[in-house]
């Protein structure tokens, strides 16, 4: 009978930044069959899952729950009953003051196999993220962590604030904005120093972070005047004071900044790492896919016969993979490229190359297909066989010049860019609150699909206040013939050129 149950893992997802999770947690949420999570697990995380695991929303807000503790209790119960692997994602770490216990006890009472993944806790991660210590050698050596659900007006409480108003350094109470009035009186009253720093941070280590410092006794106001609300952490204690000097997260150059990142799902990690390096949060959102050609037949006869050729251009990454993945396939490997000549379009597209151990011959620098011409001028002779292996729906200006130079031009489908499958009802809704900051673009077809996912009838209107930042200028007119605004245009026309832009426009407009 046990060994038909599934098992369930309480997954601390930590505080907001989905690179806080940890390696095992982010393991086990691929695994899993089903994903239980609340308000506070990153919803990027959901991204990592199965493509067929099913998603449960089982959050809590001050306000209102969406399913009570002994809800959602019974519902990792069933769900294991079933067989099934359960993940249940809990903001932060699942035993500070999530519940965590609580459900590991109702699986215990149904004999379901659990395991406890622990998380990074917000009340370390979020101080950290705002520049506070929460010791240090020069101000505490001691913290304590503390519900701030508990009234402290109530005749009864499990808070000895006498003794942690003045026996601990740092204090740091979770979920307690509601309390606030009330925490500062009972600090003061039970001798804490009026004057004692003290700091709000709201939806700490994410791009809305928000931190607000003030002292015991006027904090409460401070609040109130700004509207600062949940979720949010408070901290108090002289560690607060190094927050001048350490605060290291809002420096950062995207702090803050929201960025649609529209390329394929394959492609697209590279812009999202360096968007996460900069401060900012990439919203993936793939309008493109990549798919192999419908007939791969004219690709194969091309490469049945290379050694007729002179050279080969290579114009994208994809263009690279799909090319060998089709030798690999017809037993072929790199020595039947021996004597040709290869052009690699765009630094990463030599790079490609060079992993195989392949001299490029000639990378442009210019990645447009009216410069790489003129680089070619000198070096293309007439009568020279040119095989140009790429996308379905690239444009036709680089055959037709090499033709007009007397190269004789195969040009092949190496891959297709098809209709790509991101969550348009998400970006939609996300746009139309304005959380969206910057969208780019790094080819025509992102735009042209974007457009179309969205269903844009007003595209300018669609994306609002968002800022759009094209990879160059073909990018840029096909945005602008569509109807999209163009705020940011790259000079070079690789992703390190467009986030360059895009860094350069925020330091003019500062």
């Amino acid at each position: 009978m046990t060994n038909n149950k599934g098992t369930v893992y309480l997954i601390g997802a930590g505080p907001g930044d989905p690179g806080l999770l940890t390696v095992k947690g982010l393991e086990c949420i691929r695994q899993a069959d089903v994903i239980v999570y609340d308000r506070l697990a990153g919803p990027r995380l959901l991204d990592q899952r199965r493509a067929d695991a099913e998603c449960i929303f089982v959050g809590k807000q001050p306000d209102r729950h969406t399913l009570t503790q002994e809800e959602i209790n019974q519902l990792l119960v069933e769900k294991a009953l079933q067989g099934l692997t359960v993940a249940r994602l809990k903001g932060g770490d699942p035993f500070v003051f999530g519940r965590g216990g609580e459900e590991a006890e109702e699986l215990v009472r149904h004999d379901i196999p659990f395991e406890i993944i622990p998380g990074i806790t917000s009340a370390i991660a979020v101080p950290a993220y705002a520049g506070i210590p929460v010791t240090h050698r020069d101000f505490t050596s001691t913290l304590a962590i503390i519900t701030g659900n508990e009234d402290p007006t109530k005749e009864t409480s499990s808070i000895q604030w006498s003794k942690i108003a003045t026996g601990v350094g740092t204090l740091i109470f979770l979920m307690g904005m509601g309390n606030l009035p009330g925490i500062a009186q009972k600090l003061m009253e039970h001798g804490r120093d009026p004057q004692t720093p003290v700091a709000l941070i709201r939806w700490g280590t994410r791009p809305e972070q928000t931190t607000l410092v003030g002292s015991l006794d006027n904090i409460a106001r401070l609040a109130k005047e700004q509207g600062f609300k949940n979720p949010a952490i408070i901290i108090v204690g002289e560690v607060v004071q190094l927050r001048d000097k350490l605060k290291w997260f809002e420096n950062k150059p995207l702090f803050g900044k929201r960025v649609l990142v529209t390329r394929s799902r394959e492609q697209a990690s590279n812009l999202s790492r360096a968007i996460e390096m900069l401060g900012g949060e990439p919203v993936e959102f793939p309008t493109i896919a990549i798919a192999a050609p419908e007939d791969n037949t004219p690709l194969e006869n091309a490469l049945a016969r290379l050694d007729e050729y002179s050279w080969v251009i290579f114009t994208s990454v994809n263009g690279v993979n799909y090319f060998f993945d089709t030798l690999r396939r017809l037993n072929g490997d790199i020595r039947d490229l021996k004597g040709l000549k290869l052009c690699a379009i765009g630094p990463q597209t030599g790079k490609a190359l060079q992993r195989f151990a392949l001299r490029v011959t000639y990378i442009p620098t210019e990645y447009r297909a009216e410069a790489i011409i003129e680089g070619l001028r000198n070096k293309i002779s007439t009568g020279d066989r040119v095989l140009l292996p790429r996308a379905d729906i690239a444009r036709k200006i680089l055959p037709e010049a090499l033709s007009r130079l007397g190269a004789r031009v195969d040009e092949v489908t190496a891959y297709r860019t098809v209709l790509g499958a991101g969550s348009a009802g998400t970006v939609r809704d996300m746009l139309g609150n304005g959380a969206i900051d910057i969208i780019t673009f790094t080819s025509s077809s992102t735009v042209r699909n974007f457009v179309t996912l969205l269903e844009a009838a007003d595209p300018a209107r669609l994306v609002g206040n968002a800022l759009v930042a094209c990879i160059g200028p073909i990018t840029a007119g096909t945005a602008r013939e569509l109807g999209l605004p163009v705020h940011i245009e790259a000079k070079e026309y690789t992703i390190n050129g467009l986030l360059q832009a895009i860094l350069n426009y925020f330091v003019s407009t500062s």
